[in-house]
């Protein structure tokens, strides 16, 4: 009968030393295998601490890969331990431009600059067609 960890349990091994990782409700020692990672250790390192299930299918391993994975378990996971996905909120950003002055200006210098320029234009064209 297979060993039943928390998922606290497993998160606990996160280094180089130690690195379980979570893919199918399943616990998985990693640790002999980091360098030998064909993305290396980085992207095991980074699924650490969460369930991989995603991360591991995305890439699309092969058969072997699957395979091999069976060496290097070590239980299950107590499912209603895994913390529920949660979704990504972005950070708000800040505000750079507070001046409500300042932000009328730039405004006002994109309306009237091309109108400048257009005016110019125009004196241009009807200061040298005059002359000739």
């Amino acid at each position: 009968m297979a060993k039943v960890f928390t998922f606290a349990e497993v998160s606990e091994h996160s280094t180089n030393k130690d690195c379980w990782i979570i893919i199918k409700g399943k616990a998985y020692n990693v640790t002999e295998f980091l360098e030998e990672h064909p993305g290396g250790d980085e992207v095991l390192l980074s699924a650490t601490g969460k369930d991989a299930t995603d991360d591991f299918e995305d890439v699309g391993h092969s058969v072997t890969a699957n395979e091999m994975m069976e060496g290097f378990y070590v239980g299950d996971v107590d499912s209603s331990t895994i913390p529920t996905k949660v979704t990504y909120t972005p950070p708000k950003q800040p505000h750079y431009n507070q001046d409500k002055t300042s932000e009328f200006i730039v405004k006002l210098l994109q309306f009237f600059v091309p109108l400048l320029i257009l005016g110019f234009a125009v004196g241009v064209r009807f200061y040298t067609k005059s002359s000739a």
